[in-house]
């Protein structure tokens, strides 16, 4: 299995942002998402670790939570790259209901991922369609994203790809 640790638990400025943005969820419509203004404590990202895996001998230190949707289901900074920092991590989506997926690349595409109109749980569980961008998180990603715009679609299957063992690798740790 591919992990890391991440010893930097520094709520990025570009999370800080999206906390401060407002996402309406208008019956399927919007984005469920509801983004925290810090990370998840390592103790309770381990518990969430432990209770979504069902392994105790686990920990979170890998994760950094940092939102969830509707039902619970939690957006996280994915610690897979060693020596990287954490806006250069992965972003994935662990569901409630045992979805899982890399939602994007690096803290910078997530944000595009927002622009078009996605939040973690509606790539997961719909997949990426047709672009709904909002001007707000449009306005938002411009002001912080370092990397190039790109559509949802080539953002999460570019993830995908880079990452395509993470499902695999969550089943491993799964008792």
């Amino acid at each position: 299995m591919i992990e890391t640790r991440c010893e930097d638990r520094r709520f990025p400025p570009a999370l800080a942002a999206v906390a401060r943005a407002r996402f309406d969820y208008d019956e399927g419509r919007g984005i469920d998402f509801e983004p925290y203004d810090a990370f998840d404590s390592a103790e309770e990202t381990t518990d969430w670790i432990r209770q979504w895996t069902g392994n105790h001998e686990t920990d979170g230190d890998a994760y950094r939570v940092f939102g969830q949707d509707g039902t619970g289901g939690l957006a996280a900074v994915w610690c897979v790259r060693p020596g990287r920092p954490l806006v250069e991590q992965p972003v994935v989506f662990l569901g409630s209901e045992g979805e899982r997926g890399v939602i994007a690349g690096n803290l910078s595409d997530f944000l595009w991922v927002l622009a078009d109109g996605y939040g973690p749980a509606e790539v997961v569980m719909y997949g990426a369609g047709d672009a709904r961008p909002g001007a707000a998180l449009a306005a938002l990603a411009e002001e912080h994203a370092t990397t190039p715009r790109r559509s949802v679609r080539e953002i999460v299957a570019g993830a995908g790809e880079e990452f395509s063992s993470f499902s695999d690798d969550l089943d491993a740790l799964c008792r």
